[in-house]
């Protein structure tokens, strides 16, 4: 069964906590502190595996949860760490933070493998606490938490070339034409259940991509009928070929259909509407001349001015297919060839900051400094990375919006004076 989207959960490895232990041996008095540091805990990262082209074997695990790490040990030894939990998915799988429905990361192009969720780090053992006033602590620090995480992954085709149009229109007939794809054909309405992909060969070896998208109805973007379910799958073509009965041998206007399928296209994403479009006027065969009416050239009077060429063709028979192909292949070659990449929308510090969660400012004055300490920013400096300039400017967001550094002024505090944050950070404090 096709399956392009999902639910799972993703959880990565909690730290494995420091160790409290002292030197025992025979001849070595005071051996003093050496409890060891625990394991960092394993990252999730997700991975394309060009094998795949289904998000099917999700639907039957929707947890993810990767090796913590071991404690630490005496001797000063060091816990191990866990395994990463490596997922694999198709080409094209965009990954959405399931809470705000913002995009994580884009498992397309360039980017074939992407951590997502990083490990806690390990505890440090009493070890790391012996000073010349304690020199035998009986203490050592607990492994960082575990990142937990609801996530929806979407598959969106990789295809040059979107088939669009009403069902019965002739889609699959022409994509087993002009591809090795082998459709299910019969003449009812949504023969064409899932996404359809197959390459079309073109002479001199500049082939693309093609894909039979299942048939949309008036209201598709709006979740009625099947199409809406695949709209998604359109999103990253570069051309559009409307497929039309031009014969109308089922009653339908041609000329309507094609503005009906375009105002779905606009209602999902306004983008598509952009992409280059031709007109596949299908059927040919089976139109008669009756003196009165062409409908090729009523087509062609009402899109063409738009820029939009009509080419007459039968599936069928095959006649006019290669010149709809040479014109999809020229729009192609002038395509900017640019791959479409939903960009990062969500940051690894705001997915798992909680306005929620609490934190204290006071004054110490047995250390002469400023704490701010508690379970929110003990989370925020362990998802963040001080060192980079991005985690840097998150860290001093933070301070702001958090209300942090107006808790600090309500205290009185003035310039040069030294703030801890959490256990180990500390800065001089000036105003910007």
């Amino acid at each position: 069964m096709f399956s392009d989207r999902v639910r799972i959960f993703i959880k990565s490895g909690k730290g494995g906590d420091g160790h409290v232990s002292f030197r025992r041996e025979l001849y070595v008095p005071a051996g003093g502190p050496d409890g060891g540091n625990g394991g960092h805990g394993g990252d999730i990262i997700f991975q394309v595996d060009k094998g795949l082209n289904t998000l099917g074997d999700f639907r039957h695990n929707a947890k993810y949860v990767a090796e913590s790490g071991q404690e630490g040990g005496k001797k000063r030894c060091t816990g191990k760490d866990g395994e990463n939990l490596v997922i694999k998915v198709p080409e094209g799988t965009v990954i959405y933070d399931d809470a705000s429905g913002k995009v994580i990361a884009d498992m397309s192009g360039d980017n074939q493998c992407e951590t997502i969720l990083r490990g806690g780090r390990g505890g440090k053992g009493n070890m790391n606490y012996a000073t010349s006033t304690m020199q035998a602590p009986q203490y050592a620090q607990p492994g960082q938490d575990a990142q937990e995480l609801w996530v929806r992954l979407e598959l969106k085709c990789i295809a040059d070339v979107g088939l669009v149009g009403f069902p019965n229109v002739g889609k699959s007939t022409f994509l087993s034409r002009v591809t090795n794809a082998r459709p299910k054909i019969a003449n009812y309405h949504f023969t064409t259940l899932n996404p359809n992909l197959g390459v079309v060969d073109v002479e001199g070896g500049r082939g693309f991509v093609i894909a039979d998208i299942p048939g949309l109805i008036e209201g598709a973007s709006e979740g009625i009928g099947l199409g809406h379910e695949f709209l998604r799958h359109i999103e990253r073509t570069k051309v559009i070929i409307h497929i039309v009965d031009a014969a109308s041998t089922e009653g339908r206007d041609p000329i309507a259909d094609i503005k009906a399928i375009n105002k779905e296209l606009e209602n999902y994403n306004p983008d598509l509407l952009k992409r280059p479009q031709v007109i596949a006027a299908n059927k040919i065969d089976v139109i008669y001349d009756d003196g009165e009416t062409d409908p090729i050239q009523a087509l062609k009077d009402e899109f063409e001015p738009e820029g939009i060429k009509v080419y007459p063709m039968s599936a069928v028979t095959g006649k006019g297919v290669k010149e709809l192909l040479y014109a999809v292949r020229e729009l192609l070659d002038n395509f900017k060839d640019e791959p479409v990449i939903f960009e990062r929308e969500i940051s690894e510090e705001e997915m798992f900051d909680n306005p929620n969660e609490s934190f204290e400012v006071y004054f110490n004055e047995e250390e002469n400094m400023y704490i701010i300490e508690g379970p929110r920013i003990d989370k925020m400096l362990g998802y963040t990375n001080l060192e980079s300039e991005k985690g840097f400017d998150f860290f001093q967001k933070f301070m702001k919006t958090s209300g942090a550094i107006d808790k600090l002024e309500e205290l009185g505090i003035e310039e040069g004076a030294t703030v801890r944050v959490g256990e180990y950070l500390q800065f001089d404090y000036y105003r910007a």
